[in-house]
């Protein structure tokens, strides 16, 4: 397995921002829970924006630490660090 520096940590940040965007996705959902709550949380346009912001964000965060993980393993060199950090990392995902 490749990797390890950082204890493959960067899929907790990752798993953060899939839980921001499930909760872009059910923002407006009046569907009840099992305690009769709303799921929705009917944030603002505005507010539902930042989180978006945040979920971007924190997905580019978890590719660099990964890439900087393959690094510092030893499982990349510089050349393929920067190259893979280009396709990677400075990619719109």
């Amino acid at each position: 397995m490749s990797g390890g520096h950082f204890d493959h940590n960067e899929w907790h940040i990752d798993g953060i921002a899939e839980i921001i965007e499930e909760l872009i996705a059910s923002n407006k959902d009046d569907s009840l829970d099992e305690w009769g709550y709303t799921r929705g949380r009917f944030y603002t346009d505005e507010t539902i924006q930042k989180f978006e912001e945040a979920a971007q964000l924190l997905r580019k965060a978890a590719r660099m630490v990964h890439r900087i993980d393959y690094l510092v393993s030893g499982d990349d060199g510089e050349e393929s660090f920067h190259r893979r950090w280009d396709e990677e990392v400075e990619c719109e995902k």
